[in-house]
Order: C-alpha cells, then sequence, then structure tokens
C-alpha cells in the first residue's frame, strides 16, 4: 500500500490512534486509519495496451495442429495482456510515497499477489513472449531490470524498495540472449552488456564469493546467496517474527533472519534442501551452502557475455569471459558432480569463515532435488554424451520424475518448494538441456516430460479457469500448494513455460490432450 500523505504526517497520525492498556489499536480504529492514510494494494501500477500484441500473431507456435490445445495456447497467449502493466506517474512524481520503484517502461507481472516485476519470473515471461512475437514488449522487461542494475548494482529480487537487499536467481543474461537469438537487435546487445558485466561483479565479489580447494589442490572461486540483511523481511514481517519465536537470543535470530532473506534470494523460498534439520525452518543454512544452480546460472551468465561481446566486435571482453566460463566449468565438475551417483550436488560449506574452503567428500548433499540435474542446461554438459548417459540413468531412478512432471525434492515437508510441487522454470530447465542432448534417448525423454507438463496445465485450466504458479506432479490435473501464502494464479512462468514447450515440441492432431 502506499501513502496519501507524507511519512511523518502518516506516522503522526498513526501515533494519535486510541490505544488500550495493552498497546492495541481496535480493528475499528485501525481500519479507518488505513482508509484515511494509504491507498488500495496494486494501484500504484496502472493496466498497459501492449503495442505489439495481436489476437493470434502470424507465424504463432506452427507445429501445434490439434484445434483444442490450440484455442487454449491462443488463451494463454491473451493473458500477456491482462498482466501487463506500468507505474503510475504518481510513482514517478513522489516515489517517497511508494514502496513500487519508478520503472520507466512497461511490465508483465506474474500475477495474483505479486503485483510487481519479479527478477527470474521475468525470464520464462520472456520465453512466453518470444513465442508470443512480442518482441518489444520482451526488450521492455529487461530494460527495467537493467535500470536496476544501473541504481544498485543488481537486479532486485522484485522491484520493490524493500527488496533492495537482495537478487534473485541471475539470468538477465540469458533474457537479452534469447532476445538477440530472435531479434538479431545488436543496439539492443550493446545497451545490455555494461549491466551484465556489472550483475557478474556482484555474483563473483563479496559476500557472494567463496574460494575452495578441491582434493588436487586447486583453488576454485564459486559462488553462493547471500542476503545483506538480518531483520524480518518486510513483506513478510510477522511471519518471520513468529518463525523466529522459538530462538531465544537476539543474535540467532539475526542469523536466522539473514538465512530467511538468503533462501528468498534462491527464488526456492522455501525448501528442505537449505535446512540441516529437514523439520525445522530456523535450521536454515543457505549461507553455507554453493548451490550447484546458482553457479550453473553464472556458467551461463559468463558464456552468455563471451558470445555476446564477441558479437558486437568486443574481443577482449569476449576472451576474458571465455577464460571464466572454462574456469568455473571445471569448479563445477570438481566440487558439484558424483560420477557413481550421475547428479551434481550442492556442497555444504563446514564454516562460513575460512578463507579458502577445503573440498570433503562428506560436504556433498547426497540429497535428490531438481536443482542437482540444472546443469544439463547448459551445452558444455548437455553436449557430453558419457556424462548425459549418467545423468539420465540417475535422474530415471531418482524418484523426482511423477505422473504429471519432475518434483522438486522427495521431501514431504509442507514446504512449497518441496515434494508434491513441480514448478515451471525446472521443467523447462532441464527438459530443454534433455532435448538439447546428442542422445535420442535424452530428447524422448524430454518431449515425455513436456508433455506431461502440458497435459497437467492444459486439464488444471480447465477445471478451474486460471493458470497456475506451481502444479502438484503426483496425478495430473492438480495444482500445488504449501509454503507461506495461498496458492496464487496468472501466472507469469507458468504461461512462459507452456508457450515455449508448444513452440518446441507442437502437438499433433491425434494425441490426446486430457489426463
Amino acid at each position: 500500500m502506499s501513502l496519501k500523505f507524507n511519512l511523518s504526517k502518516t506516522e503522526k497520525e498513526f501515533d494519535k490512534l486510541k490505544r488500550r492498556k495493552s498497546g492495541k489499536v481496535s480493528v475499528k480504529d485501525l481500519s479507518g486509519f488505513i482508509k484515511s492514510y494509504l491507498n488500495e494494494a496494486g494501484s500504484d501500477l496502472v493496466y498497459h495496451e501492449p503495442v505489439d500484441f495481436e489476437y493470434e500473431p502470424i507465424g504463432f507456435l506452427p507445429r501445434v495442429e490439434n484445434l483444442k490445445v490450440r484455442k487454449w495456447a491462443v488463451e494463454i497467449h491473451s493473458l500477456w495482456k491482462s498482466l501487463s502493466r506500468k507505474v503510475d506517474d504518481r510513482v514517478i512524481e513522489n516515489p517517497d510515497l511508494h514502496t513500487i520503484l519508478p520503472l520507466k517502461y512497461p511490465m508483465v507481472i506474474p500475477g495474483s499477489r505479486f503485483r510487481e516485476v519479479y527478477y527470474w519470473d521475468s525470464y520464462w515471461v520472456i520465453r512466453g513472449l518470444l513465442a508470443s512475437k512480442m518482441y518489444e514488449s520482451a526488450k521492455s522487461v529487461v530494460y527495467n531490470l537493467i535500470s536496476l542494475v544501473d541504481e544498485y548494482g543488481f537486479v532486485l529480487n522484485g522491484a520493490r524498495a524493500y527488496y533492495s537487499n537482495r537478487s534473485q536467481p541471475p539470468l538477465l543474461s540469458s533474457m537479452v540472449f534469447e532476445i538477440y537469438k530472435r531479434t538479431n537487435d545488436l543496439s539492443f546487445v550493446k545497451k545490455s552488456l555494461p549491466a551484465l558485466l556489472k550483475e557478474h561483479k556482484f555474483w563473483n565479489s563479496g559476500v557472494h564469493e567463496v574460494k575452495i580447494q578441491d582434493s588436487e589442490g586447486c583453488i576454485h572461486s564459486l559462488s553462493r546467496y547471500y542476503a545483506m540483511w538480518n531483520k524480518p523481511r518486510p513483506e513478510s514481517f510477522t511471519i518471520d517474527k513468529e518463525s523466529a519465536l522459538k530462538l531465544l537470543s537476539d543474535s540467532d535470530k539475526q542469523l536466522f533472519y539473514r538465512e530467511l532473506a538468503s533462501t528468498a534470494e534462491s527464488g526456492w523460498d522455501f525448501s528442505t534442501r537449505w535446512m540441516r534439520n529437514q523439520s525445522d525452518l530456523t535450521t536454515l543454512a543457505t549461507t553455507s551452502i554453493l548451490p550447484v544452480d546458482l553457479n550453473t546460472y553464472i556458467l551461463k551468465m559468463e558464456l552468455d557475455i563471451a558470445t555476446l561481446a564477441k558479437t558486437i566486435g568486443d574481443s577482449l571482453t569476449a576472451e576474458h569471459f571465455s577464460e571464466a566460463s572454462e574456469a568455473r566449468r571445471t569448479a563445477i565438475n570438481s566440487i558439484f558432480w558424483n560420477s557413481e551417483k550421475g547428479q551434481w550436488f550442492d556442497y555444504w560449506l563446514s564454516n562460513n569463515f575460512e578463507e579458502v574452503h577445503k573440498w570433503e567428500a562428506q560436504g556433498q548433499n547426497q540429497i535428490s532435488f531438481a536443482s542437482n540435474f540444472i546443469p544439463v542446461w547448459i551445452e558444455l554438459f548437455n553436449s557430453d554424451d558419457s556424462k548425459m548417459e549418467k545423468v539420465i540413468k540417475s535422474f530415471q531412478s531418482s524418484g523426482l520424475l511423477c505422473a504429471a512432471g519432475i518434483a522438486t525434492s522427495l521431501s514431504h515437508s509442507s514446504e512449497q518448494w518441496d515434494f508434491p510441487n513441480g514448478w515451471a522454470p525446472l521443467q523447462h530447465m532441464i527438459v530443454e538441456g534433455l532435448a538439447r542432448s546428442g542422445l535420442k534417448e535424452a530428447r524422448c525423454m524430454a518431449k515425455d516430460i513436456a508433455v506431461r507438463w502440458i497435459r497437467t496445465n492444459y486439464e488444471t485450466y480447465k477445471e478451474t479457469g486460471t493458470m497456475h504458479e506451481k502444479y502438484d506432479v503426483e496425478a495430473c490435473g492438480k495444482f500445488g500448494g504449501g509454503g507461506e501464502y495461498v496458492p496464487q494464479t496468472g501466472f507469469g512462468w507458468s504461461n512462459g513455460v507452456v508457450l515455449a514447450f508448444l513452440e518446441e515440441f507442437g502437438w499433433p492432431q491425434d494425441l490426446e490432450i486430457g489426463c
């Protein structure tokens, strides 16, 4: 909610409210105050008609032959209109009255309670916009994110002032790369490259950077999630305070609040993946973990920067990032890869204070999570046939592949980034990686997972009339649950992944769509 008057006047009026002996304010008085001094949530963004939206663009999903599926795909494509926004002019005139940041360009929001731009969601929104031939809308999303890098040195978790303490999985270079692939727009690449260099520095310096020595004595540089925050998250203040009640000392609470915010930076908020004790949220230890997926995204960032720099003739930058990507590939193989198990495992640091950590076999967290397979998204890994054979075998026996898609984990914890929830981004990265592999078995598996995922999205849409943030992969046609808020609809990345899958695999006339 934004303020109707300046902060000092609003605080003064709040302090004048009649208090009971306990210090509490009556519901009636508080409701009256909110009505008088605050605007409704969401009123700082206004609807924006996308300039490049067409009801059914020329060349839209040419491989979708089934008329039922095509009709549904056109409906999903139309959702970009309903999720399109721009920041109200009042925000630009009086930014201090708002938590929304005064972004200049139109945007596409995820939907429901997520009323602003979110960082990693935007990659799959863009993949959907590209399938919908909405290239200008896709560029606008990127320009907004670049403005955040210019202002803060990194892309914020979301476009709110209270997110300035953390980022989210870094996929800006992937967005730029995908748009360039479709448009060949060199001026767009030139505008984007300085922000990508700045973002790379953010993830490879200070608290995010970790040095680790492998079993052969080589020192590698890898990255971790680490929020610059040790208080309850403003957007989840009461929930965080309640979660911390069992901790007795202020210093323990501060450490826990940092872990909560760092886990939010990971995008996986929350999951047993980050917990020392799977049944106790206060044992979150995200800052003590070197995550497989984060380092895969940064490797992709290095490969993207090298390619993009080369396209605009910047051979020095291209060479530097080509070398950086080689170093990170070696690090990923040395620290995360487990040849025997055929997976890449997160690495748990034994303490947070060593200048150079020493790798130990027991540091690998040998529990199956979908993130263990994210490296297949990168060509450097999916083009290695012998490695991919191990990965496929491991993936098939992991228990993660379910009736309606890939489960996030095998743990029934009631956290939303655990079983039985499946999330669009994880399906997409693993499927796209398998589909790009040279192995026929991997490509068949990719198509099979995509079909399962499309079916469950379709069936749930027909049942509820909406696209969902996450799905229950135990059975076709069920949306997901768990976590700290009610299931959300809309939904940016789910729309984007369905359109990307339909563009990649099509849907033949004779293939049934229902569960």
